[in-house]
This record gives structure tokens, sequence and C-alpha cells, in this order.
């Protein structure tokens, strides 16, 4: 099919909470695979998935350093998804909530991670093939 279709995702998760930033992230994939363009509207706690100092960490309690630990980071996750859509010539477009980041501080993001506001959401989800919202409610 040579129709490409883009989906929107709003996502409202922090990292490293609960297995549904996991879940995201697959559907971010699968979607890319799937030949769609993709637009993440991030807000509430997921604006800090993209923060670019997120550090990896050992874990004292099991007596593993850092390396060992091998902890992911969402900022990776985002990166090799951004990669991913440039190599298929795709769209993959993320951005965060303005009034979530200033509200948590996370201000410093990746590269190709801009800041906006619910008009985003809503240009985002007019334009799009599907959106899908997903939260803890």
């Amino acid at each position: 099919m040579s129709d490409l279709k883009t989906l929107t995702f709003a996502f409202m998760d922090p990292p490293f909470e609960s297995e549904r930033t996991v879940t995201f992230f697959r559907l971010l994939d699968a979607a890319l695979e799937r030949g769609a363009s993709v637009r993440v509207f991030a807000y509430e706690g997921a604006v800090a998935l993209a923060f670019a100092r997120q550090a990896p960490h050992g874990n004292a309690v099991h007596g593993r350093d850092a390396a060992e630990e091998d902890h992911p980071l969402t900022r990776e996750w985002i990166r090799a998804l951004q990669e991913k859509a440039a190599a298929k010539d795709l769209s993959f477009e993320w951005i965060n909530c303005g009034l979530c980041v200033d509200e948590r501080g996370v201000n410093d993001v990746i590269d190709g991670c801009g800041r906006g506001g619910p008009p985003d959401l809503w240009r985002y989800a007019s334009d799009a093939f599907n959106t899908l919202t997903i939260g803890t409610r």
C-alpha cells in the first residue's frame, strides 16, 4: 500500500514506573515497522522520557555496577526510534507538554524532541489516521 499513515500517541506515564511505558515503546516500534509515521504528545510524567540527563546506575543491593546492571534509558529508546523512522523515510515527531516540563524541571531533552502544548495534541490528533491515548485511568 502506497499511502503513508500517521498515528498519534498521547502518553502520560513517567519512565521506569510501569509496564505501560515498555508497551508504549513497543507500539511506537510496531507502527514504524508497519510503515506508519508517528507523532507523540508526552504529558504529565511522560515528559521525562526524553530527558537528556538520564543516567545509568548500579544496583548496590545486587552488587552490580552501572555496566553490569545495564539499566535501559528511555532517552536511548526514543533516539533508536528516531533513527529507525529516518532509515525508513518516515516521520517521527515528539512534543512534550511545556507546562508539564516546567512542573518537573526536565527542560533538557534529546535532539528531535520539542516543547508544545494542548494545541499541538489537537493538531496531531486532527491530522492523524488514528490517535491512541495511554494513561493511568
